[in-house]
């Protein structure tokens, strides 16, 4: 079991860094209208950099916000939050081509995650906001008045879909959730506050789950690693009702939903197990009806939320193909012994059949019908204790 959570951490700290994203260098980059910045910062997610001019004797901020890989089709934000790292109270820059061809860029205060990006006065003052779009790049230009003498800031980015002239709420997953940090506007030096420590929370919670819910859970149906994979799947759980706890305002409705039913129910899958009646009991049928129902609901669910998590995620498509692939191999070994074990019964059935035949040719009334009993006995005893670990 040690081994199994050295690698189950491992390959969480690999896709993490997997999924983590790399950014082009802003130092280089030339405006075409000629304008010059004094510090520019690579954001980390969302093909975003941030160049600015700071004068601490005013405490006045110009900036150009850059976005690059954009279409006319979505909007873009750049946002100084006064009092947390978080979306909810930033003071928002908002632009967008709208469907006349014309920018518009405006300012926005936003109040609650289900924000619709309505305009409004932030709580400092900006003068000289303008929004150009060219090249599949919009830039976002301002002047900023600080209202406190800080030098080092909240910044938020974010980019969404437009549904005509009116911006509509982005995505809650993958790189949209990790676009905020923190910014000294003197060094120049910046963090990450999405997108280090709670990526790696959410890395780590992805990988428990789809080792144990996703793959040591199937194996089990057929290997007996139920209450392995149980464990292992409760540590992922317990992550996941740790994340919820530290993302307030950000839900995964299905996602969440699924994983606590799918708890609830691999709870009774392993505790019946200390309910198992013995294999001659006249209830031990009943026991396998409910134990292989639920133990295949278990499977199926997890299955599903694995993909659900995999949205949540947005790691590379390497690494869904890769869990694909293993499904597929697990769903043809089942079909492989589900096959073999047809094959054992009717081959018992038969070789009994041949046993029996004798008895009947010889008159003995009855003794057919004798042998029909024992066989289907067999066939469900073979069916239900053979090969299946989920019993």
């Amino acid at each position: 079991m040690a081994g199994m959570l050295e690698l189950v951490f491992s390959l969480s700290i690999l896709m993490s860094m997997a999924f983590s994203s790399t950014a082009q260098s802003c130092k280089s980059y030339a405006f075409s209208s000629n304008k010059i910045f004094r510090a520019c910062n690579d954001l980390p997610v969302l093909n975003s950099y941030l160049h600015w001019n700071y004068d601490s004797s005013s405490n006045k901020l110009q900036i150009a916000y850059r976005h690059a890989g954009i279409t006319s089709s979505k909007w873009v934000a750049w946002a100084i939050n006064p009092t947390s790292t978080s979306m909810a109270g930033s003071q928002a820059l908002v632009a967008y081509q709208q469907n006349d061809g014309t920018m518009r860029a405006y300012t926005s205060p936003i109040s609650s995650y289900q924000t619709s990006m309505q305009e409004g006065e932030l709580s400092f003052d900006v003068s000289d906001l303008s929004a150009t779009l060219a090249n599949n790049e919009l830039i976002l230009f301002a002047t900023i008045s600080l209202s406190n003498t800080s030098t080092t800031v909240n910044q938020v980015w974010q980019d969404g879909p437009l549904s005509g002239n009116a911006p509509q709420i982005h995505l809650t997953s993958g790189s949209n959730v990790q676009s905020m940090g923190t910014l000294n506007l003197l060094s120049g030096e910046s963090s990450s506050t999405g997108g280090s420590a709670k990526t790696t929370k959410r890395n780590i919670h992805g990988v428990l789950n789809a080792v144990s819910w996703g793959i040591l859970m199937p194996i089990g149906a057929f290997d007996s690693k139920v209450l392995e994979a149980y464990i292992v799947g409760v540590a992922g759980w317990a992550t996941g009702l740790k994340l919820g706890s530290e993302s307030a305002g950000i839900q995964y409705d299905a996602h969440r939903t699924i994983g606590i039913f799918l708890f609830c129910l691999a709870t009774l899958q392993v505790f019946a197990l200390l309910l198992r009646p013995k294999a001659d009991h006249k209830y031990r049928f009943y026991w396998n009806i409910y134990h292989h129902v639920v133990g295949y609901s278990v499977i199926i669910l997890s299955i599903t939320n694995i993909f659900k998590g995999f949205d949540i995620l947005n790691p590379d498509e390497k690494w869904k193909n890769a869990y694909i692939g293993v499904i597929v191999a697990l769903a043809l070994n089942a079909v492989w012994l589900e096959g073999y074990t047809w094959y054992v019964v009717v081959k018992r059935k038969s070789s009994e059949a041949a046993v029996k035949m004798p008895r009947a040719t010889n008159g003995s009334n009855g003794a057919s019908g004798v042998g029909a009993p024992s066989c289907i006995f067999m066939e469900v005893r073979v069916r239900s204790d053979s090969f299946t670990g989920l019993s």
